[in-house]
């Protein structure tokens, strides 16, 4: 299963829904992450920190589950797909 982790575009937010420990354990777990460039720098995770837990960087979209903290954005619900899961 591939998770994604779109970047936080709410205004003030600073959080990631995943950081690179937890990112870490899902991948040593088999799952892969796809987290979307500079998702993490907010939270002060730069994108190094997640590819070396294993992620790649990428579309979030392209993922089979997608993690948030705030609720999507109008912009963010187009790009979810039919059977696609959100958390």
């Amino acid at each position: 299963m591939r998770i994604g982790v779109p970047k936080e575009t709410a205004a003030g937010e600073r959080r990631v829904a995943l950081v690179p420990e937890t990112i870490g354990k899902l991948t040593g777990g088999g799952f892969e992450a796809i987290v979307e460039p500079g998702a993490g720098e907010a939270a002060s995770f730069p994108d190094t920190l997640f590819e070396e837990a294993g992620a790649r960087l990428g579309d979030w979209a392209e993922a089979d589950a997608v993690a948030k903290v705030q609720k999507p954005t109008a912009d963010e619900v187009t790009r979810l797909r039919e059977g696609q899961v959100l958390i």
